[in-house]
């Protein structure tokens, strides 16, 4: 809409606000006493329209046709869209003024019984009608118009995408099919809640300011606390707080939480996201599969009452139990590679042909994580677990218990997407001090992101962490697997954006 058609708009809309201060209506009363949403109306259908109940029905106003004395409007709040008819004779002409003066997106709240339509139609016969608040400003709508060679086409004022994430409350408002995905997220949080609850984890908070960052390799977000006159960070990932309350002796706990990560911004990955991530005492990474597995399926079922998605084209099928590889073994089933094999030379070889790069010193460990994200992870399409890192990936993790130069890590794999990263905890904390060591060392050697020594963190873990599985993954890139979204920002329901002037 051009913006003086708008202006236009906005000005006719004040000029009603005025009229209405002028006859003693309050255009955005404190309350309306609804006794019943759409999805009530219609599930009692039969019941009401025989009792003839008063029923008090509210909502945003999406269509309305006037007709001398009658208006047809349909309402529509949280659960859809029902009709109610006002006639001028019902209502008597001082309040037949608020219908006349009502506009599209305009709230109003009717009084009155359920019946049919002469069309079949069921709606509220209407007896009195209530202005809640008055739009001032109106919604978008498509419009049709011809072309050049006569067609009709659909133009959509409201089909920016960048408009649409910068005005989310609009694009919900317009789009029942946006907002379903937020209602499906919802209940895929509450699944997992309820799943992790019942296996006797319990919920916590952990600090989002934190002195020093750590529990994943990123760059933080730096802040200053005045008061305090020190640095703090963001938090990246709230494992080693978790870690904390399992020396403390909670044994199994889980949080939700914003993570922060000063990194860039593409179709999964967004510098502000949420996360889940939940330890249990006396476990290992088995057990966080089986966790994970069933996490997936149960969230998956919850958002589309079956196991089996469609993501882009491709169905993928969450039912547990997934596939198992250690990363040696998918190298060569997906990748064609016996990395056993091959010396480290022909390792960094073949890494390099392939268009690998790493930044610091190159280790046979490091050599065979970059083949892997080359040769292996866009193939892993249906839910798969890859387990058996090599100690390189991570100093969080406890060694291998018979295989030498690896740990008992695991990272979930579904349509290509790396889905969460899990291992059975390293609790040796003179084993823990020296590879954080070693984290700093290779920081100071120009790896980006690499984790610092947190001392706090070290004196927990020396005071006692008994053995220890634990999981971390996200749930944005789960709600848009589980939801048919192509990007991070369709799930998050108001994403960060540039400025656009920029």
């Amino acid at each position: 809409m051009a913006m003086q058609d708008m202006n236009d708009q906005v000005q006719a809309r004040l000029a009603k606000l005025a009229k209405f201060k002028e006859m003693g209506v309050e255009a955005y009363p404190h309350k309306f006493n609804r006794t019943h949403d759409s999805k009530v109306l219609k599930e009692n259908k039969a019941a009401l329209m025989a009792s003839g109940e008063e029923v008090a029905f509210a909502g945003r106003v999406v269509r309305f046709n006037r007709k001398g004395k009658m208006c047809f409007m349909h309402l529509k709040d949280r659960y859809g869209r029902l009709q109610v008819v006002v006639a001028r004779d019902e209502v008597g002409e001082e309040n037949y003024e608020i219908v006349k003066m009502t506009d599209l997106g305009d709230f109003i709240g009717v009084n009155g019984f359920m019946f049919e339509t002469q069309t079949g139609e069921y709606s509220v016969h209407v007896k009195k009608v209530t202005m809640l608040s008055k739009a001032v400003r109106p919604l978008p709508v498509a419009k049709e118009k011809v072309d050049e060679k006569g067609n009709k086409v659909v133009f959509n004022e409201f089909a920016d995408v960048d408009t649409r994430y910068r005005q989310r409350y609009i694009d919900m408002a317009l789009n029942d099919d946006v907002k379903d995905v937020f209602i499906k997220r919802f209940k895929i949080l509450q699944a997992i809640r309820e799943y992790l609850i019942e296996k006797g984890f319990i919920e916590v908070e952990t600090p989002t300011l934190q002195p020093i960052y750590g529990g994943a390799n990123a760059r933080p977000f730096t802040t200053h606390h005045n008061a305090c006159d020190m640095t703090l960070y963001l938090r990246v990932a709230p494992e080693l707080y978790l870690k904390r309350c399992i020396v403390g002796g909670m044994e199994k706990v889980f949080e939700f939480s914003k993570n922060f990560r000063n990194e860039g911004m593409d179709r999964t990955h967004s510098p502000e996201f949420t996360g889940l991530e939940f330890y249990e005492a006396y476990a290992d990474y088995n057990d966080m599969m089986v966790h994970f597995e069933n996490i997936y399926e149960r969230a998956c079922i919850a958002a589309n009452g079956t196991t089996k998605i469609d993501y882009q084209g491709k169905e993928i099928d969450f039912k547990a139990p997934w596939p198992r590889y250690s990363m040696i073994e998918a190298i060569e089933k997906f990748g064609g590679l016996k990395v056993n094999d091959m010396n480290d030379d022909e390792i960094k070889a073949k890494m390099e042909e392939l268009g690998g790069h790493l930044d610091g010193e190159f280790s046979r460990g490091r050599g065979i994580l970059e083949l892997f994200e080359l040769t292996v992870e866009d193939k892993l399409i249906q839910p798969t677990f890859i387990k058996d890192m090599p100690t390189e990936s991570t100093p969080l993790c406890k060694k291998h218990r018979t295989i030498e130069g690896l740990i008992e890590q695991f990272e979930p794999y579904a349509n290509g997407w790396e889905l969460g990263n899990a291992y059975t905890e390293l609790n040796d904390p003179i084993r823990q001090r020296e590879l954080l060591e070693d984290q700093v060392r290779r920081g100071r050697g120009g790896e980006g992101e690499t984790h610092p020594m947190d001392e706090n963190f070290m004196h927990a873990i020396e005071s006692g962490l008994p053995p220890t599985g634990g999981v971390g993954f996200g749930i944005d890139r789960m709600v848009m697997l589980l939801t048919n979204q192509q990007t991070i920002r369709d799930v998050q329901l108001f994403p960060l954006m540039k400025p656009e002037s920029c």
